[in-house]
């Protein structure tokens, strides 16, 4: 048994609508990701004593990233899903877990619907722009494989180069 590194777990991101046109992407410079389950309860009085009545689960999904530049076009759509109140697509993928048989290529994943609840822009003078999501999501999600490509991974990870000029 071994531990998961955060930087293996990634987070990809696509408006619903754009589902038939659009691959999922990830956000860069991502610094934190959480997803959250909670359930209420109500207390209800009875003969016998007080019981506990167990609410439906919410998941909540947030994340937090370096605002790249002012090109930075994954948190422009994401900030612009607020702004239309569009449903979005969200894949939880680890990285450490690649699929076998028929899932040959892809990682174990979970998959989400949600719209994001919150966006904020922070800048202050001593450190970097950051942005940070909020997503609330309908129900529990699925669990599956996910493909992943090379360009997506890249956000998950440093890769390696050579000591030599790669051409022009």
């Amino acid at each position: 048994m071994s531990v998961i590194k955060g930087k293996r777990i990634m987070y990809l991101y696509r408006v619903l609508a754009e589902s038939a046109t659009t691959d999922a992407e990830g956000m860069a410079f991502t610094t934190e990701n959480s997803r959250t389950k909670s359930r209420d309860s109500d207390a209800v009085a009875t003969k016998d004593g007080t019981i506990r009545v167990p609410g439906e689960v919410e998941t909540e999904i947030s994340t937090t990233a370096l605002f790249a530049d002012e090109n930075d076009k994954m948190i422009a759509k994401l900030e612009k899903a607020i702004d239309d109140g569009s449903k979005l697509e969200i894949w939880e993928v680890n990285l450490d877990k690649p699929g076998s048989g028929d899932d040959a290529g892809k990682y174990a994943s979970k998959y989400f619907w949600g719209y994001i609840t919150s966006f904020e822009l922070t800048s202050n003078s001593e450190d970097h722009v950051e942005a940070s999501l909020d997503l609330g999501i309908e129900g529990s999600g699925e669990d599956g494989y996910a493909t992943v490509t090379d360009e997506q991974q890249e956000l998950a990870k440093y890769v390696f180069a050579d000591t030599v000029k790669t051409g022009a």
